[in-house]
Order: structure tokens, then C-alpha cells, then sequence
């Protein structure tokens, strides 16, 4: 599965099968968390057969067999939720390839005392549930690539196909509040690209904005434009 194969299919889902993660599986998602942790600064955690992280009263009744979850930490900081986004999002399509299901989760869990470590300036922006899904759940409905940018059908074909790819990003109650904007070429002659989050009673718009960059890049190639403030 290719990492737009893995963004199409991948849907949010909170019941999950009583089956174990396979070694491999396990292994391989280990891996990736060290990595996206020395590239990011982030303190990213697998925790494994721990089934009391989704047991709080915030999760009665919205989450059902959760026994594995990332729990999504790092240095207090103005761009950690961006960057809890952005590299959590690659964790979570890792997880799709593998053949799991995730949900982001950033209030119905609890942090069960031993299961995960913090340094002193640290802190948990949310967890992600993950494992084998009693469904594959379904899609939700999503704003046009119009009403999320400026494409028009002149743009770039690279830009709307970044645009299909920030469509289908899993946002805080689907709320997709961000607009990403076509620029023009800079100096050095490659194409500029602007992306912002925009007002939300509900919040977390910093961290769906990590999310959103992210499957922009995928879709549109990283190598094809900049990204600029």
C-alpha cells in the first residue's frame, strides 16, 4: 500500500478486536517512532497490551477494546502541536500500510501511571488508539479542494493533487478549518505555497494544520514547491 493508498483507506475507528500486534508489526512501528522522534525532538511512545489508557469516564461509551496506543509527547513549545501533526500523522499512515486502524484521541484517554515516561519539560498533546478495528470505518464527508483553497482548474496539476491528498485529512470533529494557498514562484524560481489554520471554537487547529501539511507533501510531491509563512 502506497502512502495515498494508505490516506484514502484510512478511516477513524474506536472498537478494536482482542487480538494481539504481531512482532513484526510492532517492530516495524518502533522503528519508525525512533526515527520521526530524532527528527522532530518529540518523545513518541508505543505502548502495548495496556488496556486501562482508554477506560476513563472521558471514554465510556466512544471507545471500545483499546489495548495499544502512541502517546503523542514532547517539549513545551509554540510549534509542538504542528509538529504533533505532522509526524503523528506519518505513525498513523505507517499503521494503515501495516494493516491496523487508528483514531487520534486528544481528550477521551487517561494516563495510566507507568505505562509511558515524561522528561520534566514535557507534556502529552493527545494519544492515538490503535490495533485491529472490529470495522474499517467510513469515510466522512469532506469539503471540496475549492472550498480549501485557492485551485482553480488552471492550477497545477501537482498542487491539486496535494490539494485531494489535504482533503482527506483526519481533522479535530472533521472540522477541516485551514486554507492552503497557491503563490506564485520565488527567486529561486520554484513555487511557493502558504498553508493556515483558521478559527475554531473547538481548537486543536495548530495540530490538524501538522496533519494537513503533511498529506499536502504526499500529494503533491515535497520536491515541487516551498512552503512559506
Amino acid at each position: 500500500m502506497t502512502l495515498l493508498e494508505a490516506i484514502a483507506a484510512r478511516h477513524s475507528v474506536r472498537k478494536y478486536k482482542d487480538l494481539p500486534l504481531p512482532q513484526d508489526v510492532v517492530e516495524n512501528i518502533q522503528q519508525k517512532t525512533e526515527t520521526v522522534n530524532a527528527e522532530s525532538g518529540l518523545h513518541i511512545q508505543l505502548v502495548t497490551n495496556e488496556p486501562k489508557g482508554f477506560k476513563g469516564l472521558l471514554c465510556y461509551g466512544t471507545f471500545k477494546g483499546v489495548k495499544n496506543y502512541l502517546v503523542i509527547a514532547g517539549k513545551k513549545g509554540q510549534d509542538l502541536d504542528e509538529k504533533v501533526g505532522y509526524y503523528g500523522e506519518q505513525l498513523v499512515l505507517l499503521a494503515q500500510q501495516l494493516g491496523l486502524n487508528t483514531c487520534w484521541a486528544a481528550l477521551t484517554y487517561q494516563k495510566v501511571k507507568g505505562a509511558f515516561t515524561l522528561n520534566d519539560d514535557e507534556k502529552v498533546i493527545c494519544f492515538i488508539a490503535l490495533g485491529y478495528g472490529e470495522t474499517q470505518g467510513s469515510m466522512r464527508k469532506h469539503k471540496r479542494v475549492e472550498e480549501l483553497s485557492n485551485a482553480t482548474e488552471d492550477s497545477p496539476t501537482w498542487f491539486r493533487q496535494g490539494m485531494e491528498a489535504a482533503r482527506l485529512a483526519p481533522t479535530a470533529i472533521n472540522q477541516q478549518k485551514f486554507h492552503i494557498e497557491y503563490i506564485d514562484e520565488g527567486k529561486n524560481g520554484k513555487p511557493r505555497v502558504k498553508a493556515e489554520r483558521l478559527f475554531s471554537f473547538f481548537g486543536y487547529t495548530k495540530m490538524d494544520l501538522g496533519i494537513v501539511k503533511l498529506h499536502f507533501e504526499i500529494g503533491a510531491g515535497k520536491e515541487n514547491f516551498e512552503w512559506i509563512s
